[in-house]
């Protein structure tokens, strides 16, 4: 049986004291392991709310989101629509057995990556003011 003091080269337990994400007894923990309780009075959540920069940022999301939404349900919905109601346009072939209600379903796929792929454009811009709001209410923070 090998010696306790010496590692087993088998071994995959950890060494002792190796380094984790877990904050040092004693010291201030980090904000991600902070309880709610502990938080509390840290933000003034209704100052933070009234600012113009977090107002600034909803009417941002709100500009973008909403005639994104509203462009993707009624692109989605024109394709049964069309097929009920304008039958003979949509059983057009386009070339051998594919027609245009097939081209239009398959961009369906295209639309919803082209979409998605502004969404991810526009949250990098979010994501910056969302930063500006916290960086301005930790400025603003008691210390």
């Amino acid at each position: 049986m090998p010696s306790d003091d010496r590692k087993n080269s088998q071994d995959a337990t950890p060494i002792v004291g190796a380094a984790t994400d877990i904050a040092p007894l004693g010291g201030p923990k980090p904000a991600h392991e902070r309880t709610a309780d502990e938080e509390a009075g840290l933000v003034d959540w209704e100052k933070l709310a009234a600012s113009d920069r977090f107002r600034d940022l909803l009417k941002a999301k709100r500009r973008f989101i909403v005639p994104a939404m509203i462009f993707f349900i009624v692109y989605y919905f024109a394709l049964p629509v069309l097929i009920g109601y304008a039958r003979p346009f949509m059983e057009t072939r386009v070339f051998g057995p594919v027609n245009i209600a097939y081209l239009f379903a398959l961009s369906q796929f295209f639309m919803a990556w082209v979409i998605a792929a502004l969404y991810v454009r526009a949250a990098a811009r979010f994501d910056k003011m969302a930063a500006g709001v916290v960086s301005q209410s930790e400025d603003a923070a008691p210390r």
